[in-house]
């Protein structure tokens, strides 16, 4: 009987668990392959599991931010989901490789065309975006998340520093310093460095060339020299000995 109780609270406990953790989880979530550096380019991937144990999730959209928006957005197709990316009209166009940009992507849409994320499974969304700000350290996407059963979860909570996590997060992309390797950037004003680098080793290669022929010559008479020596030497011994 007591193993019984225990076995029952044990459970219990387990399930409150469960239910108290769910939401520090299983929510829409953004990520970087690799990293997200300011001014460059990145490709990420949101993230959507099913909460629910009786309906599939069959839609995600994705609104992009107005303060920090991105002229470039190219998704990758996923099997049995299509996708439509809008663009809207920005208040103040944005210069991006020295041309001005007066539109930018304000919201991209999945919807399944089969049965979508069913429960128990989780499903990505890749995304390549650029150019990325220089001005901030993350972007915040606000999301909803359509069920089978016409249910909308709105994910478009902003976390707050030092606060706790909210119910329904909006998903967050955390950017890293900027770096001479992206696109646009340092990089392309260091490439040109790689031939004169490659030039200044072959000239300096020359004289050490010369150098070295100018040693083996000297050196080989050297030898022939002291050969004669030992041969002249060798000669007036016998001529005294005689």
């Amino acid at each position: 009987m007591k193993v019984s109780r225990i076995a029952a609270t044990a459970a219990l406990a387990g399930a409150g668990v469960l239910v108290l953790s769910g939401p520090a989880f299983a929510h829409v979530s953004v990520s970087a392959e690799g990293t997200a550096a300011k001014g460059g380019y990145a490709t990420v991937n949101f993230k959507v599991p099913n909460e629910r144990d009786n309906a599939s999730t069959t839609k995600l959209e994705v609104s992009f931010p107005t303060d920090h928006p991105l002229a470039s957005v190219m998704p990758q197709p996923v099997d049995g989901w299509t996708v439509k990316v809008t663009r809207s009209k920005l208040a103040k166009p944005l210069e991006l490789h020295g041309e001005k940009i007066s539109e930018a992507v304000s919201k991209v849409t999945w919807t399944a065309t089969g049965k979508g994320v069913e429960p128990g499974f989780f499903q990505k969304f890749p995304l390549s975006v650029g150019q990325l700000p220089e001005d901030t350290d993350e972007l915040v996407f606000k999301a909803l998340q359509t069920y089978s059963n016409k249910e909308v979860v709105r994910w478009i909570e902003v976390p707050k520093d030092g606060a706790e996590e909210p119910d329904n997060p909006a998903p967050v992309l955390a950017l890293s310093a900027a770096t001479g390797g992206h696109h646009g950037g340092a990089a392309e004003s260091a490439e040109p460095a790689e031939p004169a680098a490659a030039k200044t080793t072959t000239t300096a290669a020359e004289p050490a060339d010369s150098s070295d022929t100018t040693a083996r010559v000297l050196g080989v008479v050297g030898i022939v020299v002291g050969v004669a020596g030992v041969a002249y030497g060798v000669a007036g011994r016998r001529r005294t000995t005689v």
